[in-house]
């Protein structure tokens, strides 16, 4: 596995000389997946443009331990690329379109930059799952090393705003971009107002939601009719966490159906370039219906469907837009998915012992957490289809159902560690140890969606008496509509997140 490293990742405002400790670690982890480290010839040129002696001979000291990525892909003759990430007579966006091509034409397996604007590009690419920031490559690697190698601690806290540090740099880029934000933040405290705050491993700030349940009017154009919504009173998260986003996009779901809650909310003012807020929430369903007087954008997610417009839809439309809702009419098939208790407690975190995210003490995994996850298994049925649900059930021990998901995508006879690592990207909770084993034989992929967990308890025998299931489960199991409509009643399957 070849991985490419844009230069910007060694200039930091803080230190123009030592590495930081996070990209040393990364630096380690490739080493021991013994993938190959390398920067782009062009990087090399633009260095040697730099008419800072002193900070030239630092850059070059630092990227000359790397080798150089041997002939390179030129994206010069590829008209369809340049239509893609457009013309540029700016060196340094020249470059970054040289780095990009070299991922875009499997010259190398990622990249790793702290440039937003090939963030961007990456998108529009088709490739942000190839693109990384030192973060998310750490977060990506690290998961690759054998077992007993720790994993990086998270930490994720339920508060109340008033226990924030105003002071926090976290807080710099929303002071000057609203007006009058202390005063703000300080009525909002004031009202024991509640939060979801991450904290990195200096203790400052990385992410932060904002919530609190209205039930009223809102002033807008077109206006809006009062009704009960949550809406997310700031949002931030960094330009590259787009797991922790999805993490709480998560929680605000959950605490919308919990609190019998169908719409939430958020203002904004949209950027007129590639705007980072948008395009994460764009992702679950997040909608702009309107404008406040102060100029922002109203973005309303709605959690249930609406009839004459979710019959255009496919299943999986349905699951992306009104996540967590989703199709499962007669029109799809329904599958139970054991699942070994080791990889149940990673894939579904909350579930393990009873714990939930907020009382584990420690770290989590943040792919656990979310709502894009990865099963493998060796199952060699093609039945699955994309919107198909799933029905996970937890082996051993606890033999009962336990989660519901939706299908993205499905692939079988995989046996290619590179091929199967790009398609599962960041979702994945398996090591490197088992993956490998995986492996050994031809592989299934399944890449689904988790809408809920099932309220109530649906062991083995009440399995077998309703005829999903004659024995514990060996491999996936097809079960009529009819069954699962059972399942989903005796399930406590939350009705209102069911479309048919």
């Amino acid at each position: 596995m070849r991985i490419l490293f844009d230069t910007n990742i060694f200039i930091y405002r803080e230190d123009h000389h030592v590495v930081p400790e996070e990209l040393q670690q990364l630096l380690k982890i490739l080493s021991q997946i013994r993938a190959v480290p390398l920067v782009h010839p062009k990087s090399i040129s633009d260095i040697d443009n730099d008419t800072d002696g002193a900070r030239r001979a630092i850059m070059k000291s630092k990227v000359m331990s790397y080798p150089t990525l041997d002939t390179p892909p030129d994206y010069a003759g590829d008209q369809a690329f340049i239509a893609t990430v457009g013309t540029t007579d700016n060196p340094h966006g020249q470059i970054d379109n040289a780095l990009l091509y070299a991922v875009f034409k499997h010259a190398v397996s990622y990249l790793v930059t702290a440039d937003r604007q090939m963030f961007r590009k990456a998108v529009t690419l088709n490739i942000r799952d190839k693109v990384l920031s030192v973060a998310e490559a750490y977060q990506f690697f690290q998961q690759l090393l054998p077992n007993e190698i720790v994993s990086h601690p998270w930490a994720l806290k339920d508060d109340y705003v008033y226990n924030l540090d105003l002071g926090d740099p976290f807080f710099d880029s929303l002071r000057a971009e609203y007006s009058g934000f202390d005063d703000w933040f300080k009525t909002v405290a004031s009202v024991a107002t509640k939060c979801w705050v991450y904290l990195m491993k200096d203790g400052r700030i990385g992410a932060l939601l904002i919530r609190k349940i209205e039930d009223e009017a809102i002033d807008s154009t077109p206006p809006m009719q009062k009704s009960k919504r949550l809406k997310i009173c700031s949002l931030k998260v960094g330009p590259t966490d787009y797991k922790i986003g999805e993490l709480f996009i998560k929680l605000a779901g959950q605490y919308a159906v919990n609190n019998g809650i169908n719409e939430i909310y958020l203002t904004h003012f949209t950027r007129p370039d590639p705007d980072d807020l948008a395009e994460l929430i764009a992702e679950y369903g997040f909608q702009v219906v309107g404008r406040n007087r102060r100029g922002e954008d109203i973005y309303l997610k709605q959690l249930l469907p609406d009839k004459e417009n979710a019959i255009k839809l496919t299943p999986t439309e349905i699951s992306k837009r009104y996540w967590p809702c989703f199709y499962d009419g007669p029109n799809v098939k329904k599958f139970i998915i054991p699942i070994r208790p080791v990889y149940h407690d990673r894939l579904f975190v909350e579930l393990k012992e009873q714990v939930s995210l907020f009382e584990m003490a420690g770290e989590f995994i943040v792919e656990g957490n979310t709502i894009k996850k990865a099963y493998l298994c060796h199952s060699k049925s093609k039945k699955i289809l994309p919107g198909s649900v799933l029905l996970f059930y937890r082996s051993q021990r606890k033999q009962a159902l336990t989660a519901l998901g939706v299908v993205e995508q499905m692939y079988t006879g995989i046996q290619d560690r590179d091929s199967i690592l790009s398609l599962i990207d960041k979702r994945t909770v398996y090591s490197a140890v088992e993956i490998a084993r995986m492996l050994e034989k031809p592989t299934t992929l399944i890449l689904f969606t988790w809408h809920c967990y099932l309220s109530k308890s649906m062991p083995l025998s009440r399995l077998q008496v309703i005829g999903a299931l004659s024995a514990p489960p060996q491999s996936i199991v097809e079960v009529s509509h009819e069954v699962y409509l059972r399942l989903k009643a005796e399930g406590g399957i939350d009705e209102r997140l069911a479309f048919n």
